[in-house]
């Protein structure tokens, strides 16, 4: 009798060991999911500004470069004005 009644005890006692520690996995899980979660904001933000950033000097080169290249149209068109004149 004493043997079954210590049987029931440690089997007793195992099942709430794999309890708290499947809780405590459970935890875990969740904890690293939110800190994952929040990472990828982070870096989403991140990668927005930046890519804005880009756009807006990619814009601007390319204005400056357009009106290098409008320009020299314009001086050229007055050359062959001119040798045609």
């Amino acid at each position: 009798m004493l043997l079954l009644v210590c049987a029931t005890f440690a089997l007793s006692q195992v099942a709430t060991d794999t309890k708290k520690a499947a809780q405590a996995t459970a935890d875990a899980s969740k904890t690293a999911a939110h800190k994952t979660a929040k990472g990828t904001e982070t870096a989403a933000d991140k990668t927005s500004d930046t890519t804005q950033t880009a756009a807006k000097k990619t814009g601007h080169g390319v204005k400056k470069g357009v009106k290098g290249i409008g320009h020299g149209v314009k001086k050229s068109a007055k050359k062959t004005g001119d040798a045609m004149k």
